[in-house]
Order: C-alpha cells, then sequence, then structure tokens
C-alpha cells in the first residue's frame, strides 16, 4: 500500500483521568451506555455512564484481581455481570459489590495462577486466559486458554506466559487470540456449534519493541490492536497487514472498545516515566478518539451450555 494510505490519529489529552495501575478489559453496556473497565492490580471494576460524563466514575472494590467482564444472557446488566477473577468466572452483584464463583479453573486451584483477559463467543461460552500472578517474580511459560461451556472447564492452548484477548471475524468463521509473549496474534478456525477450532497459524507478527495486549474487531473485519510499551493502538486489515495506527501520550496501552464509532482505549501506568513525564502523569487514563468505523457488539456469556 501506499504511505498515503496508512492511516494516522493522534489523540492528546484524556477522555477520564482513572488513575489506573493496570487499567484493561473495557466493556461497552449498551443497555445503560455505561463503559466497564477494570484495573487488574487494584483489584477495581469501574464504570463511567457515557451520557453523563466523567463525573458519573464509580468503582466497585474487590478482594482479588479482577480481570475481565462480560454481560450474562437474560440478566440485567444494572444488575449483575459476569467478572474474571482469580480462579475462573464470578458473577458480581454490582448493588451489594460481592460476587460468587460459578466456574473454576480446576478443583484444586493453583495458586501461582490467575485470569487475564478473555470474551465470549458466539454461543455464550466463555474463553479466558490463566498467567503467573503478580509477586512471583518473572511471568512463567505455565497458562493456558480455556473454555467454559456453561460451568465445564477446558483447557485449549498450555504453556502461554501471556495470554491476551480473543475476538472473533465478522462471520465468526476465525478466532483471534493474541499471545503476547511471541509478540503474535493468532488466527484459527472456528467451529461456531462445537466451539472447536483448528488450523493454527500466525495472523499478524508484531515487530516493534512493544508487546501487542488487548484487541477489538470492527465490522470490516480490521483488528483494533493495543501495543504495551509503544503508546499506540494498531489497525490491522483482515489479511493481517498494518494499515494505520492511533497514537496516544502515554506509553502503556492495554486494550480497546468500540463505542459507535468512537474508540476508547484503557491503559497502564507509567511509574517509571519511560514514555517521559507526560506519559507518566497520563498512564492508567482512558482515552478517546473517533475512527469513523463501528466495532463488532461483544456476545454475552450463558449460564447453561
Amino acid at each position: 500500500m501506499a504511505a498515503s494510505d496508512y492511516e494516522i490519529w493522534t489523540v492528546e489529552e484524556p477522555y477520564l483521568e482513572s488513575h489506573c495501575k493496570l487499567g484493561e478489559g473495557p466493556f461497552y453496556e449498551k443497555a445503560t451506555n455505561i463503559l466497564r473497565f477494570v484495573d487488574i492490580i487494584q483489584h477495581r471494576v469501574h464504570t463511567v455512564n457515557l451520557t453523563e460524563g466523567p463525573s458519573s466514575f464509580q468503582t466497585i472494590q474487590l478482594d482479588c484481581p479482577v480481570t475481565v467482564t462480560a454481560d450474562i444472557e437474560g440478566i440485567d446488566p444494572a444488575e449483575k455481570i459476569l467478572i474474571g477473577v482469580k480462579y475462573g468466572l464470578a458473577i458480581l452483584d454490582r448493588k451489594t459489590g460481592k460476587y460468587e464463583y460459578v466456574a473454576k479453573l480446576a478443583e484444586t486451584p493453583n495458586e501461582r495462577l490467575r485470569t487475564n483477559d478473555g470474551g465470549a463467543d458466539p454461543n455464550g461460552r466463555f474463553w479466558l486466559g490463566t498467567m503467573t500472578d503478580f509477586n512471583l517474580g518473572e511471568f512463567q511459560p505455565e497458562g493456558g486458554l480455556f473454555r467454559f461451556d456453561g460451568t465445564a472447564t477446558s483447557e485449549l492452548i498450555k504453556d502461554l506466559t501471556i495470554p491476551n484477548s480473543v475476538g472473533w471475524s465478522p462471520d465468526n468463521k476465525t478466532l483471534y487470540f493474541t499471545h503476547s509473549t511471541s509478540a503474535e496474534v493468532l488466527a484459527f478456525d472456528y467451529d461456531v456449534e462445537t466451539g472447536g477450532i483448528s488450523n493454527q497459524r500466525v495472523f499478524y507478527k508484531h515487530e516493534g519493541s512493544g508487546g501487542p495486549d488487548g484487541f477489538r474487531v470492527d465490522v470490516n473485519g480490521f483488528i483494533w490492536h493495543a501495543v504495551y510499551g509503544e503508546g499506540r493502538v494498531l489497525k490491522i486489515n483482515p489479511e493481517g497487514k498494518l494499515v494505520g495506527e492511533v497514537r496516544l501520550p502515554t506509553r502503556n496501552i492495554t486494550c480497546t472498545q468500540f463505542v459507535g464509532t468512537e474508540l476508547f482505549i484503557t491503559t497502564a501506568n507509567d511509574d517509571e516515566a519511560e514514555g517521559g513525564e507526560r506519559s507518566k502523569a497520563l498512564g492508567g487514563a482512558v482515552f478517546r478518539v473517533d475512527v469513523g468505523v463501528e466495532g463488532l457488539p461483544l456476545f454475552p456469556y450463558k449460564l447453561q451450555a
């Protein structure tokens, strides 16, 4: 492609200064026009009502890492939502701030592991990565990618270090999964009925200094991929080619979420100011930019397979 076809968006100011240590998992709650996201390190679920703006920012404090959220089919998200927590999946009561596990990764939990990013598939199964928990030294290749069929658990991929987002192509025939450690977005043929994956291949290999983190897919099949350590979100076409980027004023970009044609972007702190003082000041904030295309809606989780 010609250099002139490469799209660039530049964002200078945050939408919300949420001061996350590790902001992640943005999710658009369409029924209420609320954006949800988590702070994994500080064990928090954050919400902001997009109609009311940043002044509506609220927090639920939990007692363990919370890594991702999803709506639950048939349940009002204003009442209860699904969350990924230390040992698996739980339902969070938003009125009381209490949660109860509905599915665990194993009968005997591995204390070394915690959940990370994930998402529900077209049939309401939930895909969830696991990785070495904080404060255990360097991350080890001891994580995996799990699939929850209702409450039944299967480990689909083993020996992962930092598993990240999962997502689907517009026709639901391809599953994308990012393994941050290998700087790769993998693609699989996906069977909607069974949830089976096959024909693993590298869809996109990142060559930069940072690591690909979380992503969302737009209605045209382009992936909008956050890059941790590079201060940008990549636009990757359905052939796996880099065709554009969103440039941000802080270094550690973690994930994206569409609300209409606006892309909301979560970030993590830059306490060492590796990206400069402005990067340090804005690390952990939420940003937004209109990119002129809508994203695919995220699927709800089904309690019963």
